[in-house]
């Protein structure tokens, strides 16, 4: 069959609220391309102007031609070995957005896609077609989704009223200040518009969503939420990490076994629960800062910009200020801990690090202890909220930018002990902390909790538990835990399950 006609074909098959939708995940504006970091406005503008047209005209013509022009493209397209091409990234976003709204066209060339994942150096559980899928996306899909097609043009009023989001944009005149959302698919456009103009002014990104939730903020509850959704709801949803689908995201396990009883089970422990959270895993036993290195560079890799968050577990001795590897060398906690956030891979992602180990020798001893009660009753919390309203700061957008990220933001440390004590071990199933953290968060899952619940749960259940030092004065102690965290959104727990035979034949 003639293939003008089997994309024709193809593209009648599919409904207006999916096309709308394709085309959102396809012109995904994290894509690297070579203007990254640029202001050409011009471009984004282009970009933009297919779901313009669609809202002022009612007609999906601009957005069929965009498709049809993306379907040539990857039909003429020889996949070059090893140098990684803008075509590819946007090849597999638009494979895995076929794949996600079950419209992949029948004569889509997929040992295309297994080259082009080839060269991105992907194993098995990497070609899983969800892993392409931007989970930032994907979160804004079922904010749209929750929204009833007159609340979107409430939005866009609300946009539109702002001269300061509007100002020199020429797709905006194209839609006009009202909108008719009734007819299929317009809704979806019209929101996907107002995404992506947020994005292309540098007023929204996957983790700065203040912008977009206020504009749903000003709809009207009863017209704007579909049946059993809210306006807080739906903001809610913004709040957290967006980490749709599996995988949950990258997990590096780092685990050193000289004179540490138990070694093998952290790792069993924490495999298995990487497993159950739907991350797929790397292990490195008895690293050495080679070792380090290595991983690092590994990490550097344009793949990894697929993945959703990274977990860290490093289990070793240490002291307050270094981890013993297995070479015997140390390495400064601090130097691991600002050199792997600054990865730009994961960028704007929640970075995890699970660090176990002694932060000195001090050991709570539950021997004479004493404990001091003092007052935290103060007159000065009895100001109420209406006068601390009006002495706060009237903080403009002038004043703001999203542009520039200090690289440990997004990142949460969490230590298995506090400074300049013990981290405490059993003889067999080694550090108790691992364990108890392995085991509440395998109980959470599908529970809705997020990370830092789990962590506070983790401190309480911790400290309750007795120990004792091994060596000869048999001492009866407590431990406690904590974490830093520079996170600016939720991190929650993922709803499913992800039994370990999912991850090895999760479906292509």
């Amino acid at each position: 069959m003639d293939e003008v006609i089997q994309v024709t074909q193809w593209l009648s098959s599919i409904t207006p609220r999916k096309k709308a939708k394709l085309f959102f995940f396809t012109t995904h504006a994290d894509a690297p391309t070579p203007t990254v970091g640029s202001n050409d406005v011009d471009t984004h503008e282009e970009t933009q102007l297919p779901l313009a047209t669609t809202v002022a005209l009612h007609n999906f013509k601009n957005i069929d031609e965009f498709l049809k022009k993306k379907v040539n493209t990857f039909s003429c397209y020889n996949v070059i070995e090893n140098e990684i091409t803008k075509t590819d990234y946007e090849y597999l976003r638009f494979y895995s957005a076929c794949k996600y709204l079950d419209v992949v066209p029948p004569f889509l060339d997929l040992e295309k896609i297994s080259a082009i994942q080839n060269k991105f150096e992907m194993t098995d559980e990497e070609r899983d077609y969800r892993l392409l899928l931007d989970s930032a996306d994907l979160v804004l899909e079922k904010v749209c989704d929750s929204l009833k097609p007159a609340g979107v043009p409430q939005m866009w009023t609300a946009l539109r009223k702002d001269r300061n989001l509007i100002r020199g944009v020429k797709t905006i005149e194209i839609i006009g200040f009202f909108v008719d959302p009734n007819p299929t698919g317009i809704k979806e456009c019209l929101f996907f518009f107002i995404v992506r103009h947020l994005q292309m002014i540098k007023k929204f990104s996957r983790v700065n969503t203040n912008r977009l939730e206020r504009l749903i903020a000003q709809c009207d509850e009863s017209s704007a939420c579909e049946e059993g959704r809210t306006i807080d709801f739906i903001i809610d949803s913004l709040r957290c990490y967006p980490t749709e689908l599996y995988p949950f995201g990258s997990c590096l396990i780092l685990c050193v076994f000289e004179d540490r009883d138990g070694a093998m089970q952290e790792i069993e422990k924490t495999m298995e629960i990487s497993r159950h959270l739907g991350m797929i895993t790397h292990t490195e036993k008895n690293p050495t800062k080679e070792t380090i290195e290595l991983v690092k560079k590994e990490l550097m890799k344009p793949k990894y910009q697929f993945y959703s968050s990274f977990t860290c577990w490093f289990m070793s001795h240490g002291d307050s200020n270094s981890m013993l590897l297995a070479d015997g060398e140390t390495m400064e906690r601090e130097w691991f801990l600002t050199s792997f956030p600054d990865i730009s891979t994961f960028q704007l992602k929640p970075k995890v690090f699970f660090m176990v180990s002694c932060l000195g020798a001090n050991k709570f001893r539950l021997e004479g202890a004493k404990f001091k009660c003092q007052s935290a009753t103060c007159d000065y919390y009895d100001i109420g909220s209406a006068l601390i309203r009006n002495r706060m700061l009237d903080i403009t957008d002038s004043v703001r930018d999203i542009s520039y990220v200090q690289p440990m933001m997004d990142t949460l440390v969490a230590y298995s002990t506090i400074p300049d004590h013990l981290s405490g071990r059993a003889n067999t199933h080694g550090s108790i902390y691992v364990d108890r953290a392995c085991v509440l968060m395998s109980e959470n899952i599908s529970r809705g909790r997020t990370l830092t619940e789990i962590l506070e749960h983790l401190s309480q259940d911790l400290h309750e538990i007795l120990q004792e030092t091994m060596d000869e004065d048999r001492i009866v102690y407590k431990q406690a835990c904590h974490y830093d965290s520079f996170f600016r959104k939720t991190l929650k727990l993922p709803y499913t399950r992800h039994p370990k035979e999912d991850v090895h034949s999760a479906p292509q």
